[in-house]
């Protein structure tokens, strides 16, 4: 876990494009900030308030009566061959064709209607929405696309180009963290005279980059093209994780997520994922690299799901400062970060230890600065290393401790994060009693509850939480009061909301389902729950069990409980 990166001040933005209502080409979706996924857009109707109308540019074909003209600088042009062409700069004719775009048959349209819970009235879900996004097809009758882009999934269909058939697809796995699905299809006709799309190492700088998808602004196909100008440890936005990712400079709209790059030898190198967009920046888009799709592909073959990517649960801090790497004990050749904390929940709290100098990551010595090598002339964060393993998997790790080396054999597991930043598609938890709404804590909550711009405006307590508390154990939860359903029995209480349990009636809260444990099997004359701020609510526990079902009723509410704490 690295502590030392600083956020971007621009706002990077996934390519999903959201569908308006039907008869709408295209809507643009919401920003996403660097720190947090943020892709929740209402369900959009015609005429929305405070929409602007867009203009559609007629296509370049619609006059068939004029006759051709030669192809201009970076326009595509149909061969002889049935493929498509892109023309480098400079005049050319017909006959000057530069180099050959690959064949796009393998890109469809990726059309998704989503139903996404409702984190601040649990016990319902929003209005259903329709977004369109890219995919592409790929060896074993699969189509990758973004996480992102079928994220609260009621329905998925793909549309293959030149076709004007939709057909049913099966999302075959979802991974959060690094923002790619795997999608298939069971209709034979959809793989009929498709070949699917191969892949290419991972580029250089500099190297030339064509992006193809169905962005905003047309229903057909679209290509842009750039180059790589950028390797490096990312902020992945959707799924508030950091991994490895290229920075291009061809356009990534709304609509392009989950199309692929390829190269200029045809081999896709990744997949679009998100834009920033900052007054200062232009034309700066992020592709998932070949390394974090293989890995992605990869695990799914391993296990038959998604198990996600590894980290090191620890936070560390670089010792470039030369008095501080002495008063560690080590010695001139010596380099490496400090520990500074370790996740109680990490399987590397068994061995490593806070003033611990990680040295050496499977043998490949660490830098001051937290860097290794990369490639010729580059470097790149170790935190990279980690992401290749596989869940489970174990990792060389050589420390420094009181001026000895030590050698620890760990095994790898994914985060366990005390505020989680996705429910993975699971309704979320709720407990009702009097009418107390609690809930756990999660990013889509604080997302639903504040905004976008969640870590501005929520309490500060619960971003303290969410930025910097460790779970103490794997089931631990962050318990609030999300709201008071006001009722006779709760006059005086209305103004709770978003506090946090710490404790009912003397026992501490490790959880929701801990909490609704010990308030259906009280005993006592009264229900007591320890708020922080030094608040208590205290209800009579007959009353108040009695009460809860009118309140229910009265609210439309079907349940007392969600199904998942039922059992």
């Amino acid at each position: 876990m690295d502590d030392s990166s600083s956020p971007s001040k621009g706002k990077r933005k996934r390519g999903r494009k959201q569908k308006a209502a039907a008869g709408n080409h295209a809507s643009a979706s919401p920003d996403a900030t660097v720190t947090a996924a943020s892709d929740n857009p209402a369900p959009a109707a015609a005429g929305r308030r405070g929409g602007k109308s867009r203009r559609h540019e007629a296509p370049a074909d619609a006059d068939a009566s004029r006759p051709p003209s030669p192809p201009r600088r970076g326009e595509t042009k149909p061969v002889a061959n049935g493929g498509d062409a892109m023309v480098e700069a400079g005049p050319v004719g017909w006959d000057e064709v530069a180099r050959v775009v690959p064949s796009m048959d393998a890109v469809v349209k990726v059309f998704c209607v989503h139903t996404e819970p409702n984190f601040s009235l649990p016990w319902q879900r929003k209005r259903q929405y329709s977004s369109s996004s890219s995919g592409f097809i790929i060896g074993g009758r699969r189509v990758l696309t973004n996480a992102h882009s079928v994220e609260h999934y009621t329905q998925v269909k793909l549309k293959k180009r030149g076709s004007d058939t939709k057909y049913l697809a099966t999302v075959l796995a979802i991974g959060t963290e690094c923002d790619i699905a795997l999608l298939t299809v069971d209709d034979d006709e959809f793989w009929e005279g498709v070949s699917p799309v191969e892949f290419g190492s991972l580029p250089a700088l500099q190297d030339a980059v064509t992006v193809v998808g169905y962005p905003i602004g047309g229903d057909t196909i679209s290509v842009t093209s750039g180059v790589v100008s950028r390797i490096e440890i990312l902020s992945y936005v959707h799924g508030s994780t950091e991994l490895l990712g290229l920075q291009i400079d061809a356009a990534i709209n709304s609509g392009n997520s989950g199309g692929p790059a390829f190269n200029d030898r045809g081999k896709c190198v990744g997949i679009a994922f998100q834009s920033l967009k900052h007054e200062d920046a232009e034309n700066i888009g992020y592709v998932i690299p070949t390394p974090v799709i293989m890995h992605f592909i990869q695990d799914y073959e391993k296990s038959g799901e998604y198990t996600g990517f590894p980290i090191l649960g620890v936070e560390w801090q670089k010792m470039e400062n030369p008095d501080l790497r002495k008063a560690m004990g080590m010695k001139p050749d010596q380099k490496g970060v400090r520990v500074r904390r370790v996740e109680p929940t990490a399987p590397e709290s068994g061995c490593l230890q806070p003033s611990d100098i990680i040295l050496s990551f499977d043998g490949i010595d660490i830098a001051n600065d937290g860097t290794v090598p990369f490639r010729h002339g580059e470097r790149i964060g170790f935190s990279y290393l980690v992401s290749q393993k596989y869940t489970g998997e174990k990792a060389l790790v050589k420390v420094l401790r009181n001026s000895k080396v030590h050698e620890f054999k760990i095994k790898l597991a994914t985060h366990k994060r005390l505020v989680a930043a996705h429910v993975k598609g699971r309704p979320p938890s709720y407990y009702i009693v009097a009418g107390f709404v609690f809930a756990a804590v999660s990013v889509p909550y604080l997302r639903s509850e504040y905004g976008k711009d969640y870590e501005y405006d929520a309490p500060v307590k619960l971003l303290v939480k969410h930025l910097h508390a460790m779970a103490q154990t794997p089931d631990e939860q962050l318990v609030v009061v999300s709201q008071v359903l006001v009722a006779d029995i709760n006059i005086g209480y209305e103004e709770i909301v978003n506090t946090q349990v710490l404790a009912f009636n003397g026992q501490p809260v490790k959880n929701l389902k801990n909490l609704v444990t010990m308030v259906e099997n009280c005993k006592d004359e009264f229900l007591k729950f320890d708020l922080e701020y030094d608040q208590i609510v205290v209800l009579e526990t007959k009353t108040a069990k009695a009460a809860t079902q009118d309140i229910l009723t009265t609210h439309c509410i079907p349940s007392a409980m969600s199904d998942d704490l039922k059992t």
